[in-house]
């Protein structure tokens, strides 16, 4: 059972009817059509519980006083079973007391029967339903929004960054499958989000699958669905999550760590744009956008065999390659500022120049993700005021001990380390034309921190106008 709703506009709303009399039903069912909706009826509380459980409704209109199982039973199981579903109640006069309760339950509003004017149950299903697309649509916008904050936690002026940054622009409005690549911890899943919300399917399901989590038995009936009876326990049918990404977008993360049986029906999916629930005979179309990520060489993985050579160039149709960190060092500095700003919002929190060195030389096995473990660590550990080299990980501080191995940023001095983030700022600050607020955004850093840096750096001001932006090139 899938309690997701699609949060569009121009989504139609089902509404089941709970009553012992049939006249009532068809009379709510007949206004509730009116309005658009999908009616469906049952006569007792048992038989819709097992309606839900087939599909689930976005309204519940229930009566209150019902054969076997009251109202208010039957209210408190849908709240467990659908949280999300709204239930409103219907209740004879006189019995408000019992609707007060209902409410407490968790019950969207009561209505009076009989219904007097009929226009009165118009307007409250109207209500409801506009509640309904109310609560779905921030809900999307809340994890849109989320995303293009996140977009600019791909934070960086280096070229590479710059460059997935364009393809991400370029992508947004298709409806191509794309293959991302990169270590772990580059920002797979961000990028594939990315692409997804920031386009013209933004409103549409973005579903992602974490293909190595998947327990191998359990593979085709998580994608695909299964059907009631098709194995032991499946006491309902239940929706795939192909199907739960139905118009939008299915990221398969880890994509290589599906097993070869697997990759021939997920091939023939995509071939087909359908799919086949466990235990099911009939098939189900699907239009779906496949984004898939792996941090394996899958090219030499299919020349191995343990990768289907077919499944490769269905998926590899345009490739985002994704930059490990130590491969844009001189995005570090920004990001600890986004990440500072995210773990201590409005604190202004300093790191030292012998910690930010330290950063600079370490290699980041884990890439981006574990720079922000770093900083969570540093601020949760730190004063909350300044960042030295003691408040980072000891294998950090290891690897700038005089005797590490030394790289290209092993003789930076503090002078060095100014001049990296002045001229980040400029070149960007440059870029924008001087707009602070998408300068704030673009470097990944809060306006306070921001203003602070253009006043340290003499950025913006007559006398600081020429450029040092091509100290990076």
């Amino acid at each position: 059972m899938i309690d997701k709703i699609n949060s569009r506009e121009d989504m139609r709303i089902r509404l089941l009817i709970v009553d012992d009399e049939e006249s009532i039903r068809r009379l709510c069912a007949t206004v509730g059509e009116s309005l658009g909706f999908t009616c469906i009826e049952a006569g007792s509380g048992e038989t819709a519980l097992a309606l839900l459980e087939e599909q689930p409704a976005h309204m519940v209109l229930t009566d209150m006083v019902m054969p076997k199982m009251s109202g208010l039973e039957f209210l408190e199981r849908v709240k467990k079973m659908l949280p999300r579903t709204e239930i409103a109640v219907m209740t004879g006069h006189g019995s408000v007391e019992t609707a007060v309760q209902a409410m407490k339950l968790g019950a969207y509003d009561y209505i009076s029967k009989p219904f007097s004017p009929l226009e009165e149950l118009r307007l409250f299903l109207r209500r409801m339903a506009d509640k309904i697309r109310l609560v779905e649509e921030n809900q999307f916008l809340r994890e849109r929004m989320e995303t293009e904050t996140n977009l600019h936690g791909i934070v960086g002026t280096s070229a590479k960054i710059q460059d997935v940054l364009r393809v991400v622009s370029r992508l947004k409005d298709t409806r191509t499958p794309v293959l991302i690549t990169g270590e772990s911890g580059t920002g797979k899943e961000l990028v594939a989000r990315a692409i997804h919300f920031r386009g013209e399917f933004s409103n549409r399901p973005f579903v992602a699958v974490d293909c190595g989590s998947l327990v191998p038995t359990l593979i085709e009936s998580e994608l695909f669905g299964y059907e009631k009876g098709a194995f032991t326990g499946a006491v309902r049918s239940k929706h795939g999550l192909f199907q739960s990404a139905n118009g939008g977008t299915i990221f398969l993360d880890e994509i290589g760590e599906l097993p070869l049986e697997m990759q021939a029906k997920l091939l023939r999916v995509l071939q087909e744009k359908e799919v086949r629930p466990v235990g099911s005979n009939q098939k189900f179309k699907v239009d779906v956008r496949v984004i898939a990520a792996t941090n394996r060489n899958l090219e030499k993985e299919y020349q191995a065999g343990t990768f289907r050579k077919d499944l490769y160039f269905r998926l590899n149709v345009v490739t985002v390659q994704l930059p490990c960190l130590r491969e844009r060092r001189s995005d570090i500095p920004l990001l600890v500022n986004w990440f500072l700003d995210r773990c201590a919002p409005g604190e202004s929190i300093q790191v030292t120049h012998s910690a930010m060195k330290c950063l600079l030389q370490y290699d980041w096995p884990g890439n981006v993700r574990e720079l922000e473990n770093c900083m969570e660590r540093a601020v949760a550990l730190g004063d909350r005021k300044l960042i030295d080299v003691n408040d980072l990980p000891q294998g950090i501080i290891a690897a700038a001990s005089p005797d590490a191995n030394g790289d290209a940023t092993s003789g930076l001095t503090t002078t060095d380390l100014e001049d990296i983030e002045k001229a980040t700022i400029q070149r960007v600050f440059d870029q924008v034309k001087g707009d602070k607020s998408l300068a704030g955004k673009m470097l990944g850093i809060s306006r306070a921190t921001l203003y602070r840096k253009l006043k340290r750096y003499n950025i913006g001001s007559r006398e600081g106008m020429t450029s040092t932006s091509q100290a990076l090139q």
